[in-house]
């Protein structure tokens, strides 16, 4: 980390995340050191507070007296965050269930959250594995000892298709989506092309929610836009927002999941084969790479609508806060003195890597699924996969947001 540049005013001891994210293990552990609260300065020059230790984030993550409503930010009131600074999508996504609390959190989360249950979620099972099973047909073409994309190939496509057939998004617009997205999470979009970019994305969910106004379908956004016309009011922004909202956690989060998991197998031999020996099993190896090498790093933001007392610290009124969800998952006060340490035999020990409290990820039952039928079939294809560079030599994304790598050289073996 370097010394920051802060244009808000942030105080000379805080510490910047660093845009590329050249070696996050060693960002979270010097947030983790720095305290349970921690003056951070977001890419762009936008400063805040980060929440690092496991019980502190579990204690502030049900508090109510922090809050998602935008306008509880001082910084934001005054005027000094730009409309053009590069986060401004996930700092201010428009009205969402991300966005607001109590009784609209609940209004607006409750469709989601009865079609994302457990058991529905379950019932999706079928679809998932055939999906697999034809990707990893196709990669079975690949020739022998060829380096292939496993995040391109395998990876990506999986959970883009499997929440688009959710939400009932055209396969057609998927290459459009990928370039926005990339956009809307990279702290290295240009300043001038933020406001486009936000206007693109809107417009395209638009042109679906009304497509599905037209044509409604079996999906999520047919029942969202059902429901606002039963009289639970809601508005077509809402339905947008949401939409957008699930697309882009639906996918992500499961993408660097399914990356996580394989690099973490691959640079750890004696744990590949203890799973791969079925002496271990899948579900452990889900759960240790979501608390060791969580999708999610940091979660932009919370605002502290009073002051909130942090351990020995207190969070003021009207400040920005972010979950560092990187850091809390090797929280040595959570999971012991080997929190630092990859271990698929670890005894299970509850993480909050999808988050806790009222906002607590919808899609996590979704997600784990994925992975569950992904990893075992993929192993099971190709038990000689090995990666086809040196860990040192995958590139993590300049996404301060997600645990995510520009792509995943493999030899499938």
């Amino acid at each position: 980390m370097t010394c920051p540049i802060d244009h808000t005013g942030a105080d000379a001891a805080a510490l910047s995340l660093d845009p590329f994210v050249a070696d996050l293990d060693a960002e979270s552990a010097a947030l983790r050191a720095a305290g349970p609260l921690v003056r951070v300065v977001l890419p762009g020059g936008v400063a805040c507070y980060a929440v690092t230790h496991h019980a502190e984030a579990r204690a502030l993550l049900t508090d109510p007296r922090i809050v998602k409503d935008i306008n509880a930010w001082g910084a934001w009131q005054r005027g000094e965050i730009p409309l053009d600074w590069p986060l401004i999508g996930l700092a201010n996504p428009g009205r969402s269930m991300l966005t607001v609390d109590g009784d609209e959190h609940r209004r607006l989360r409750t469709l989601v959250a009865q079609a994302l249950t457990v058991r529905r979620v379950e019932r999706l099972r079928t679809g998932i594995e055939a999906l697999t099973k034809g990707m990893l047909d196709e990669l079975a073409g690949v020739p022998a000892g060829e380096t292939v994309d496993l995040k391109a190939r395998f990876a990506y496509p999986l959970p883009m298709n499997v929440i688009s057939e959710l939400m009932g998004v055209d396969a057609a617009d998927h290459p459009r989506m990928k370039e926005l997205f990339e956009k809307f999470f990279s702290t290295q979009t240009l300043p001038e092309e933020v406001p486009q970019m936000m206007a693109d994305l809107a417009a395209l969910f638009g042109r679906i929610v009304e497509s599905k106004r037209q044509s409604p379908g079996d999906d999520l956004t047919s029942a969202l836009i059902a429901a606002s016309e039963d009289g639970d009011h809601l508005t077509t922004e809402e339905i947008t927002n949401t939409l957008q909202l699930m697309v882009a956690a639906g996918h992500e989060t499961t993408i660097s999941l399914i990356v996580n998991a394989v690099v973490a197998l691959e640079t750890h031999p004696e744990q590949r084969a203890l799973v791969l020996a079925g002496e271990v099993p899948w579900e452990n190896v889900i759960e240790e790479t979501l608390r060791w090498s969580t999708p999610t790093s940091h979660v932009l933001i919370r605002f502290a609508a009073e002051d909130v007392e942090v351990g020995s610290a207190v969070l003021p009124k009207g400040e920005g806060l972010i979950v560092s969800f990187g850091a809390i998952g090797r929280d040595e006060g959570r999971h012991g003195e080997t929190a630092g340490v990859f271990d698929v035999t670890r005894t299970p020990n509850r993480h909050i890597s999808f988050g806790h409290g009222p906002h607590v990820c919808p899609g996590a039952a979704l997600s784990r699924l994925e992975a569950a039928v992904a990893l075992p079939a993929l192993y099971t294809r190709f038990p000689g996969l090995r990666l086809a560079v040196g860990r040192e030599e995958l590139r993590n994304k300049p996404v301060v947001t997600q645990n995510d790598l520009f792509d995943l050289p493999v030899v499938l073996g």
